[in-house]
């Protein structure tokens, strides 16, 4: 199998682990508020991390240097995975998706104040290609800006910035340590953030395998891309990445009677664009 393929079969695991967890989160949203879905996904992370630590004999990688910006980053990684959530249960899927690609649009505007890298004239260029992709997902004028719409970009966001915190911890610290502190982190807060109204809903036999699909779903994706990206480049892994819009829309046409809204797909190639467009700079500068 050659390794734009076996790069394709690793991406089909991400698009329906994404899918799969916008569903699980979506179903459980009857019972359980965005905060309890969070605590109960890192749960099932604390588990999963700890089982491969031992299986892997790679507990010695956990330490505590840099827990200050373990901290940081899983404060904003968690506000953003809530915004996510709330998103998911008060706006059409594929709406979500669209607004959700814009994350590396943000990583470049964000990244000379917090990385001090440099802004070229393609980076501006794909930021505001971008833009105009978020304003004909939106149509601000067409209809009103609701509060699922705003969650879903103030998600993109956080997204970005979680990004931004984790490029600084690879320098400092192991994917395994990284994970460890994500999931133990994430959970906590989930507790506080969930008992700040001291009732906490506890699984029940409905909601159980959502929880448990929504915390594998979120690392079962994310080991996924990784792996693509390590076989083939960015440039080969984002279009297949994409084609998550068009799969959501699907799914959420056909479990939620959600219609299929040209404009959407339209604004988020858009935004996939520019996207795009960055990446192949980066890739002839890397080249060069």
């Amino acid at each position: 199998m050659s390794p734009i393929a076996r790069a394709a079969l690793w991406m089909t695991g991400a698009i329906a682990s994404f899918s799969a967890m916008a569903v699980a989160g979506r179903e459980l949203s009857a019972v359980h508020d965005t905060f309890e879905i969070m605590m109960y996904r890192s749960f099932v992370g604390v588990l999963v991390v700890s089982l491969i630590l031992s299986v892997t004999g790679t507990w010695h990688q956990v330490s505590t240097r840099a827990l200050g910006l373990h901290a940081l980053r899983n404060a904003v990684h968690f506000t953003g995975q809530n915004l996510w959530f709330f998103a998911v249960t008060v706006i059409p899927l594929a709406q979500v998706f669209a607004l959700e690609f814009t994350q590396p649009l943000w990583v470049i505007l964000l990244s000379p104040l917090l990385l001090g890298e440099r802004m070229t004239r393609v980076r501006v260029a794909a930021a505001v290609i971008g833009f105009v992709g978020i304003l004909i997902v939106a149509r601000p004028g067409a209809s009103s800006l609701n509060i699922g719409i705003l969650t879903a970009a103030l998600s993109a966001i956080f997204f970005a910035m979680t990004t931004i915190s984790t490029k600084k911890l690879t320098r400092l610290a192991s994917i395994g340590c990284i994970m460890f502190w994500l999931t133990v982190m994430q959970a906590v807060l989930g507790l506080v953030a969930s008992g700040h109204d001291g009732q906490i809903a506890l699984p029940t036999l409905g909601t159980a395998p959502y929880l448990v699909l929504v915390g594998l779903a979120g690392l079962l994706a994310h080991y996924c891309i990784t792996n693509a990206l390590a076989i083939a480049p960015a440039t080969v892994v984002v279009p297949i990445d994409f084609a998550r819009l068009p799969t959501i829309a699907v799914v959420g046409m056909l479990l939620y009677g959600e219609a299929l809204d040209i404009w959407v797909l339209v604004g988020a190639a858009v935004i996939f664009a520019g996207n795009y467009l960055n990446i192949l700079a980066e890739t002839r500068n890397t080249a060069r």
